[in-house]
């Protein structure tokens, strides 16, 4: 019998990738895909439901306001990330210290109800990077797949996508803000998300490219992968700054969980 999957990760890591391994694979996805603008960027899809995208927005949005309000309140210096005001639909690139509490909304779980009924089901969302703690209750007999790739190289991408895409130019956004992005993200993984137990996968980008996550993850979900849909083509990015010790850290505690030489 088919398990459920959740894919998550920071954005422009290879979470599309991922979802397109599995769109021939017989999951529920969503009732509306590739909503969100980015189609340059992701060429042969993005594989994510403005329902569950909205859900995970709403569940993001007062914890940013709080976490905005405290800060402003202490007077920080123009200068630091909190001061990025992240809108609507942009909230896959917020940055969130472990601190920060997503409270459950009751409109919003039983939102995520109605969607976990659908099963077998594969959802896919960066911001489960930080929302998945409120998900959790109602996803049974899941697989959760964490996908990532260089942090560098993920920044560089993030930079470039908030360029083209006509909803994400008004965000402020440079290399060394992704950056702070992806560490928060993965950290939450991490740090709470991973420790809270279920069956997990740690896939790295090229992971996939080449084929080597496959079996894995056929096994694990009992589905089968689309071997065809990567594209050599699509690794467009290249690693742009430096890259703190922090970031390092986490990503090289990814790859170990991956399996993955870098």
């Amino acid at each position: 019998m088919p398990r459920n999957c959740l894919i998550l990760g920071c954005g422009r890591s290879g979470t599309s990738l991922t979802a397109g391994l599995l769109a021939k694979a017989g999951y529920f996805m969503g009732e509306e895909l590739d909503h969100a603008g980015l189609k340059p960027a992701n060429p042969k899809g993005q594989f994510e439901d403005p329902e569950i995208n909205g859900i995970n927005e709403d569940l993001l949005g007062p914890p940013i306001y709080d976490f905005r309000h405290r800060l402003f309140n202490k007077l920080l210096r123009p200068r630091q990330r909190s001061y990025v005001k992240v809108q609507y639909y942009q909230r896959w690139l917020v940055a969130l210290p472990l601190s920060v509490q997503i409270p459950a909304d009751p409109k919003l779980v039983l939102r995520i109800a109605a969607l976990t009924s659908h099963e077998p089901y594969c959802f896919k969302d960066p911001r489960f990077s930080y929302t998945l703690g409120i998900w959790r209750p109602y996803v049974k007999n899941a697989v959760f797949i964490c996908v990532f790739r260089h942090p560098a190289i993920t920044a560089a991408s993030i930079v470039n996508a908030c360029k083209i895409a006509p909803h994400l130019r008004d965000l402020p956004m440079d290399t060394s803000r992704a950056m702070r992005i992806w560490s928060d993200m993965y950290n939450h993984i991490l740090q709470i998300h991973y420790p809270a137990g279920g069956e997990w996968i740690f896939a790295h980008y090229d992971q996939l490219m080449d084929g080597g996550k496959l079996s894995e993850i056929e096994k694990a979900l009992a589905v089968p992968v689309d071997p065809s849909f990567p594209d050599p083509n699509l690794r467009r990015s290249k690693p742009v700054g430096s890259v703190s010790r922090e970031a390092m850290s986490i990503y090289h505690r990814l790859c170990d969980l991956a399996g993955y030489k870098p």
